[in-house]
């Protein structure tokens, strides 16, 4: 009995120190200070030979940076190796789920690829009188108007026909001395010739300031064969068309350059249709359009586009594309009402392309999905440039062949932001998830430690801090800048703190807040 007593006391004590030892190592393994000890390749050569071979190694505050070869930041963080065949070590965003996972929220991808885009650009537009075929009466000289032939808007005229009957004192003049000319002409037949040559002379140029008054050859072949002064010549029409406008009226007087009749020729017709301000870079000049008249809805005319305006209307923010075509018939008229279609394609030809289901649009960015492997998707920022039959081009962020997710139920809504839609997977605890999530939006970090120095006159800490999640930084010693050197006032070192941590420029991160915290609420140091 004397002799197991000891024997009992010495197990026990063997016990306790099994277990004081393995919580003193446990408590080591949690709160990890990086130390000078071993060399950076030396912990990665280690490393790649259980895990495989090391691709590259990346930046250890998430920063896209990645090196070859093994190296160090400029705050003495080893930068972390990146496995072939496996996911990135500590890579953030990256989420790999189970195969029955993806079969159940009913995964798909597809491969971008080089894609002939197509786009259809649809406007309104109205028909307009082609402005190149378009005529204004307006005689040259002063008269007035005995008998109108024309008198009704929207008539149709045609080339030569008689559009008025104009009393005029000048033509009057001008056909007295025509005559008369021609009589000298007659009369010194066999006399003088420079006496004939100056009376042919006055002939043509009466002749020729009739013909600058717009009198027509018909008119002028009568006076010429008739001899006889005519009191009313007929004002004839210079073209085919239809007439727009007719201020004219029985029995006015006119003067030269008075608008008398506004005519236009039909036979070609323009449509001005409006392009929204996004897709006027699609339409081209020369390009084929597709039209659609209101007053025809089972016939359809085709145009060219032959101008675009330079101007942006500020209220619609529309561009004007003039289309020209042809109107045989003169079906179309002016102020009709359709619909036009622009058929067009990439300028630089086939693009890298994938369905625009992939694409997740935050408002402020956009993203995809990749595939990196067999449940292994990693979310990727892309630039997007023209959109086509469901497709869209990508500027940057994807290669030709990466496959991109487009079809998956999990996707709640597609104008989420990443990190909702990879809520999802299930990668992380949910609460530690929506807690990180929280910090990002704020840009605040906050993290627990133990002062290890002060520098008041620099403004900065060298604190032993916990590991902070929201970072992905492991525990460890590092010296921090504070906001206002005043929030050092109320800590000392050796002393356990908590503090809020900002990023103001890329990789450096500023203490905002510090506070010191009991010694039962930091039991880690």
């Amino acid at each position: 009995m004397k002799r197991t007593i000891p024997i009992l006391v010495a197990a026990v004590v063997l016990l306790f120190g099994l277990g004081a030892g393995y919580w003193w190592g446990a408590n080591r393994a949690v709160h990890p200070v990086p130390t000078a000890s071993a060399p950076a390749g030396e912990v990665a050569a280690k490393a790649g030979a259980s895990k495989g071979r090391i691709l590259y190694y990346r930046n250890p505050m998430g920063l896209p940076d990645t090196s070859p070869v093994p190296k160090k930041d400029p705050m003495g963080m080893d930068y972390v190796p990146v496995y072939e065949g496996g996911e990135p070590a500590g890579a953030t965003g990256t989420v790999k789920i189970s195969l029955d996972k993806v079969q159940l929220l009913g995964v798909r991808s597809e491969k971008a690829a080089l894609r002939e885009l197509r786009r259809v650009v649809r406007a309104v537009g109205t028909i307009q009188a082609n402005e190149r075929l378009l005529y204004r009466i307006a005689p040259r000289f002063e008269g007035w108007i005995e008998k109108l032939h024309v008198n009704t808007t929207g008539q149709a005229v045609g080339r030569g026909q008689a559009l008025m009957e104009v009393y005029s004192p000048e033509l009057v003049s001008a056909q007295d001395e025509y005559l008369i000319a021609l009589r000298g002409q007659r009369d010194l037949k066999d006399g003088d010739p420079d006496a004939q040559a100056g009376m042919q002379r006055l002939a043509e140029g009466v002749l020729q300031r009739l013909r600058n008054f717009e009198i027509s050859d018909q008119e002028l072949q009568a006076l010429q064969q008739k001899g006889i002064r005519q009191r009313l010549l007929a004002f004839r029409s210079p073209v085919s068309g239809v007439v727009l406008q007719k201020p004219s009226t029985q029995g006015m007087r006119f003067v030269p350059g008075e608008v008398l009749y506004e005519i236009a020729d039909l036979s070609s017709v323009w449509m001005l249709a409006d392009v929204f301000e996004q897709e006027l870079g699609l339409v081209q000049l020369g390009q084929q359009a597709k039209l659609r008249i209101v007053a025809y809805p089972d016939k359809e005319f085709s145009g060219k586009v032959v101008f675009l305006y330079p101007t942006l209307d500020p209220g619609t923010r529309t561009g004007r594309v003039r289309i020209e075509l042809p109107n045989p018939g003169q079906r179309l008229k002016p102020a009709m009402y359709g619909n036009v279609e622009f058929t067009t394609g990439h300028p630089a030809g086939r693009r890298l392309a994938i369905p625009d289901s992939a694409v997740l649009d935050s408002g402020t960015r956009q993203a995809v999905l990749v595939r990196r492997g067999e449940g292994l998707f990693e979310p990727r920022a892309v630039r997007l440039g023209m959109r086509a039959d469901s497709y869209v081009e990508v500027i940057e962020g994807i290669k030709e062949g990466e496959e991109v997710v487009v079809r998956a139920n999990f996707l709640i809504d597609a104008e989420s932001n990443i990190k909702a839609a990879l809520e999802g997977f299930g990668s992380r605890d949910h609460a530690a998830h929506t807690a990180g999530s929280a910090v990002k939006q704020s840009g605040v970090h906050t993290a627990k430690g133990i002062i290890e120095s002060i520098d008041m006159r620099a403004g900065s800490a060298e604190i032993r801090h916990d590991p902070v999640p929201s970072l992905k930084w492991p525990a460890m010693t590092m010296e921090f800048k504070v906001k206002d050197p005043s929030l050092l006032a109320g800590v000392k070192k050796g002393q356990a703190v908590e503090f809020d941590l900002a990023e103001r420029a890329v990789g450096e991160y500023v203490v905002e807040r510090i506070a010191p915290l009991r010694a039962e609420s930091h039991k880690g140091h």
